[in-house]
Order: C-alpha cells, then sequence, then structure tokens
C-alpha cells in the first residue's frame, strides 16, 4: 500500500460509501490509489484475513462455518466522461462507476463492516480491470494464482441487475472469418478476384442465420451470430485480395466452449476461420439448495443473462454462481450514468439478511 492512500470509512452508510467509491478515480489500469484504500479499510476491521493480489484485494472470514458464500465484484470503470465527482441528486447517486459497480462494491464493504459473525463464512474479491480485455481480468489472475480463495458454496456477483437475479450467462466466442483474392488495377477489374465481392455470400448466409433460444431451469436464453466488424481494401483503385469479417457467437449455457467453436467452423465450413477469443458461459444453477435460499430472501424477478460475467469463472469450478447487484445495467458506461440510492440499500439489507439467517431458514 502507499503511504498516501485515499481512507474509507466503512461507518458511512451505503449511499455515501458509494459516494467515497466513485470519487476515488479507477479507470481500468488505474485501480492501485482504489485498491490501497480498500485494503486498508479491511485490514482495519481486524477480523478478516486479508490478501493482495495485483490491484485485487481479497478479504475472508475463517471461523469453521459448513458452508461458505463468495461476493465479487470489480472496482474498475470505463473512462470518465466529465462525471466526477459523484453527485446526490433526490433518489439518485450520479458519477463514473455508479451503477457499474462501486454501488455493489460499497454494499459488499458495508457487508465486511457490519457482518462479524455471520451465518457462513463469507470471502470478499474486489478486483481489477474488468471493463478491458479478458487476459488482464483480475479475477482471472486470482483464478490462477489463488485459485483456492474463489472456493465456495455459492457465488454472488454483484454486477448491475437493477436489483433482480440474472442467471448463468451466455458464453462469448469472437472469430476472424477470411475470404481471398487477387489484387489487381481496378480498370482491369477482370484480371483479379475480388475478395471483399466473396464475402458477400457469407454476409447472406449471417443475416439469413436463425438463432436457437434454449430454455435451462425455465429460463430463455437467445443465441445469436452476428457480424460485428468487416476489413478489407487496399486503395481506390485496387481489386482487393483479402477480406476479413469479424463475428461474435453469443451462446447458450448448455453450450460447451468447443461446443460453440464446432458450430462456427461448421458454419462457415471451407472458409478460412480463426478464433480469437472464447469466453464460456455459465449454467443458471437454480437447482442447488443455497442457490434456493438466496433465491428465496432476494424475493424478486429471475431472468436470463444476456451477456458476459464473471460468473462463468465460478461456474468453470463448478460453484453456483449468480449476478444481483443495485446498479442499473442501462446506465452503465453512459455520461449519465447513476443508481437509485432505495436499491443500494435493499441490496444491502437483502444481503445481511440472507447472510445471517442459517442455511434452510429461508422463508
Amino acid at each position: 500500500m502507499t503511504e498516501r492512500a485515499p481512507k474509507l470509512d466503512l461507518r458511512q452508510d451505503a449511499v455515501s460509501l458509494t459516494a467515497s467509491l466513485v470519487d476515488i478515480e479507477s479507470v481500468s489500469g488505474n485501480e492501485g490509489p482504489l485498491a490501497d484504500a480498500i485494503e486498508a479499510a479491511l485490514r482495519e476491521l481486524g477480523y478478516l484475513e486479508v490478501l493482495r493480489c495485483g490491484d485485487a484485494v481479497l478479504a475472508r472470514t475463517e471461523t469453521g462455518k459448513d458452508r461458505r458464500v463468495v461476493l465479487a465484484g470489480h472496482i474498475d470503470t470505463v473512462p470518465v466522461a466529465d462525471n466526477l465527482p459523484s453527485e446526490v441528486r433526490g433518489e439518485r447517486i450520479y458519477g463514473c462507476g455508479t451503477s457499474d459497480m462501486k454501488s455493489g462494491d460499497a454494499v459488499m464493504l458495508r457487508l465486511a463492516a457490519t457482518l462479524r459473525d455471520a451465518a457462513y463464512d463469507v470471502t470478499y474479491i474486489f478486483y481489477d480491470n474488468e471493463e478491458v480485455a479478458a487476459d488482464k481480468n483480475g479475477l482471472g489472475r486470482v483464478a490462477r494464482e489463488y485459485r483456492h480463495w474463489l472456493y465456495g458454496d455459492l457465488a454472488v456477483v454483484l454486477e448491475p441487475t437493477d436489483g433482480i437475479l440474472e442467471a448463468g450467462c451466455q458464453g462469448t466466442l469472437r472469430a476472424r472469418v477470411r475470404t481471398s483474392g487477387q489484387r489487381a488495377h481496378s480498370a482491369r477489374s477482370w484480371l483479379g478476384d475480388n475478395a471483399i465481392h466473396k464475402m458477400g455470400s457469407l454476409l447472406t448466409r449471417l443475416q439469413d442465420y436463425q438463432p436457437e433460444t434454449h430454455v435451462i431451469d425455465g429460463l430463455e436464453y437467445r443465441e445469436g451470430l452476428n457480424a460485428v466488424r468487416i476489413d478489407g481494401g487496399v486503395a481506390g483503385n485496387v481489386i482487393p485480395d483479402e477480406c476479413t469479417v469479424h463475428v461474435n457467437f453469443r451462446y447458450a449455457p448448455d453450450r460447451s466452449a468447443a461446443d460453440a467453436e464446432e458450430l462456427v467452423r461448421g458454419f462457415f465450413e471451407g472458409h478460412d476461420v480463426e478464433i480469437t477469443d472464447n469466453s464460456p458461459a455459465a449454467l443458471p444453477a437454480l437447482g442447488d439448495p443455497l442457490m434456493q435460499d438466496f433465491v428465496a430472501h432476494v424475493d424478486r424477478p429471475i431472468v436470463a443473462k444476456y451477456g458476459w460475467t464473471d460468473v462463468s469463472r465460478f461456474s468453470a469450478f463448478k460453484i453456483p454462481a449468480i449476478n444481483y447487484g443495485p446498479g442499473e445495467p442501462n446506465l452503465a458506461h453512459k455520461p449519465e450514468e447513476s443508481a437509485r440510492t432505495t436499491l443500494i440499500e435493499e441490496a444491502e439489507r437483502t444481503l445481511a439478511a440472507f447472510l445471517t439467517t442459517p442455511y434452510g431458514d429461508a422463508g
């Protein structure tokens, strides 16, 4: 930790603590000062085992309880859009990271400060670099270097969900598909072979693709296979000899990463396909008994998670995981990003009630 680490007062209410976190700028790659502040505040509590892993801060109780619950949240934000410092207006708090996801981080810190004798052992994970490339993700680094810190009987990722439950997550695969031809002067185009024109049939195939919907635990996961970018062309007077379409496949949790790759390669059979990224999906795991206890405490609608989140990392270790947080996903990354103060307070009450209620006693 640096000597000038900002100081956090965990005695503040969750909304005020959200403001304190937001006002410590932590754009991806610059999480150090906020990680220092979180680490110092958690160590001051005196009852937690605390570990620093890069700019991720881990803390946990070790009381010998039969079950462990893991709470996780990232501390980085997208670049500031003239929306710092934070501001409370009416029943909303505004500022970069309020929804995604420093309100969730504030709830976690409040629970760490107030629940010294929960019904479960609890692990708190605050991690860096979630908003950037997957290979930089702090939770991925923790999984590689301190895998046992992720272990538990239930994991809750406090991503913004508007206070409802978003179960599981889609997998996401990215690929580059290339067509090739023969370069020539455009005035003598018959001497060449236009790679961009060859891409037309592939784009038509993508446009005609009918995505599947998979029903898992009563939730509908709609898939999608889409072109998201196209590159091609040499100059205004040259027949192009290469064209590349970038494809993103969002797939349902009952497909493995290998299944998703097989589908994409089969779809573009006969063409040059390069898989550039493939992050597995996560099953909703709603049949797990402890998950059912948690769902009963939250008592809010459950929907399928569209998009990829770090619940996937827990699912890979066979740990039931779910997305639940007070932020609003539709406001994430926007200049007008904000969160409802009532949802922040509700999330703290809900999680505190769950963590202090013995297993099996949910109403």
